[in-house]
């Protein structure tokens, strides 16, 4: 009901401008549009102020209703504002607890390993209390180091499928790269495997219907998250499932940043090398992440798996460490207190990758804090950025940085796209999610969190390999930059929410 009425507000406020602007209604008709408009407003505003946002944040909204006409309203509305009432996905919330809770029920406790230190039984104990989901011991994970490995071992594992591959993916192109997975799923499907496929409607907005077509008659099952032509009539436009999700027969999973399309391999000219980072999960672990598919199938279609427990046996095998697999998405909104609550437990390092870093307050506040406590905070973060927002707002961030002695590090043989973060060696995070405010508020989002892994020593030293294609950004040179750059910079910052 509240959606009807936003879509309502929206038609009569078109109509009142068009009433009092461009006709010539006698001055009482003219009133009655703009005190309608004028009421619409209001009662957005108080609505707006009985939330209890921020106050830089109520005030950006309260300006801008009132100074721009229509466009911003249809803004406000389409940020999500309902989400902060939380009518936007309420039923997924109710069904994603649901069956991560008897989940959680069926698995044995974990034991804490009696080597954990402090700060890493903190922090696990931690993501136990606040996340739907549970630590896991019998798991083993492989870190895959940028697409030529990772989708190497990809096609290698979906060629020995038995039972059923499940699919979830912001950005699916059907290249070249798209194209020979189809092949291999195809060719599965003819020996019975199930193969499903949930793509995202804009992040996948190359996919046309003839290439949705070729996926279905081959008997790929496949739903698009959230569709384009809904969205704006449930005001989830702006909400996109950024997953990448991979689950083979119950026991094999992959989880990190590459999408599927050939500039994931580097092979395209304008982008260049591509630098990122993906997991193989075997193990106990796979059952969770499975559980994130799980959700998100019967969200788009409506068909519930999750009942049949085929789809949920854990093939425990002998591993390392604990592994946390987290979802996270708008109707949690979770993922940024972790990153804070990983940051503040460290002791002696913060080392972060990311391609885009637009933080929240608290998480900028946590890093400075560290850096003068004397921890060792380095941030990795593309030279050239995929948009023009995106690279001024992640720059506009730099100056706090440098005042505060972080390393800052700009990555130069290509772009960066790893989303890793590791605390002093021995906890680390590693998914889709991004250090920015969409990952935070807007995408859904998914990530494991690894505790004293093997693991963890493979992404230390990938990532000191990719120092060395970065430049240190020093802050003599940085503050040099020219009036436009600065312009640049907190014009971009002002979108910071949205991008």
């Amino acid at each position: 009901m509240k959606i009807r009425i936003e879509i309502f507000f929206v038609i009569m406020m078109f109509f009142c401008c068009w009433m009092v602007l461009f006709t010539r209604f006698p001055f009482g008709w003219k009133a009655f549009g703009f005190s309608l408009y004028a009421g619409i407003i209001l009662y957005s505003l108080a609505g707006l102020w009985l939330q209890n946002r921020s106050v830089p944040r109520t005030l950006l909204w309260t300006v801008l209703l009132i100074l721009v006409p229509v466009a911003g309203y249809i803004f406000y509305v389409y940020s999500g504002q309902l989400l902060y009432n939380g009518e936007l996905f309420k039923s997924k919330r109710t069904s994603d607890r649901e069956l991560f809770e008897a989940l959680g029920k069926k698995k044995r406790p974990v034991e804490v390993p009696p080597e954990l230190n402090e700060h890493q039984r903190g922090f696990i104990g931690y993501l136990e209390r606040v996340t739907l989901t549970n630590q896991n011991q019998n798991t083993r994970t492989q870190i895959l180091k940028n697409g030529e490995e990772t989708f190497q071992e990809m096609k290698q594992r979906l060629k020995e499928a038995k039972d059923f591959i499940h699919l979830e993916y912001y950005i699916f192109r059907y290249d070249r790269l798209g194209q020979e997975l189809m092949e291999i799923l195809g060719d599965k499907v003819k020996e019975g495997v199930e193969v499903r496929l949930i793509y995202d409607d804009f992040g996948s907005y190359s996919l046309s219907e003839q290439d949705k077509r070729k996926m279905a008659d081959s008997g790929i099952q496949l739903h698009p998250f959230l569709p384009l032509k809904s969205g704006w009539f449930t005001q989830k436009f702006n909400f996109r499932n950024h997953r990448k999700i991979i689950v083979i027969d119950g026991k094999i999973g992959f989880v990190g940043g590459l999408n599927v399309g050939v500039e994931y391999l580097g092979e395209d000219n304008k982008i260049g090398f591509w630098c990122d980072t993906h997991v193989l999960l075997e193990g106990e672990a796979v059952q969770t992440l499975h559980a994130v598919f799980l959700v998100d199938w019967k969200y788009v279609c409506g068909e519930k798996l999750f009942e049949n427990p085929r789809y949920l046996k854990g093939v425990p095998v002998k591993g390392d460490g604990l592994v946390h697999v987290v979802a996270t998405g708008p109707e949690t909104r979770d993922m940024g207190d972790h990153f804070y609550a990983l940051i503040t437990c460290a002791t002696e390092s913060i080392w972060i990758a990311t391609p885009y870093f637009i933080p929240n307050q608290a998480i900028m506040t946590a890093l400075r804090v560290a850096a003068k406590k004397g921890i060792q905070v380095r941030l990795m973060v593309p030279e050239s950025n995929d948009g023009f927002l995106t690279q001024y707002a992640t720059q506009s961030y730099f100056s706090e940085l440098l005042r505060a002695g972080i390393e800052l590090y700009t990555y130069q043989k290509g772009f960066l796209h790893k989303k890793v973060m590791i605390v002093d060696g021995d906890i680390a995070s590693i998914g889709t999610a991004n250090l920015d405010l969409r990952s935070f508020h807007l995408n859904f989002e998914v990530n494991l969190f690894l505790t004293g892994t093997d693991s963890i020593n493979d992404l230390v030293v990938h990532f000191e390999e990719d120092l060395k294609e970065c430049s240190r950004v020093r802050p003599v040179a940085f503050y040099k930059r020219n009036l436009g750059v600065k312009w640049k910079e907190s014009f971009a910052r002002l979108f910071s929410g949205v991008l």
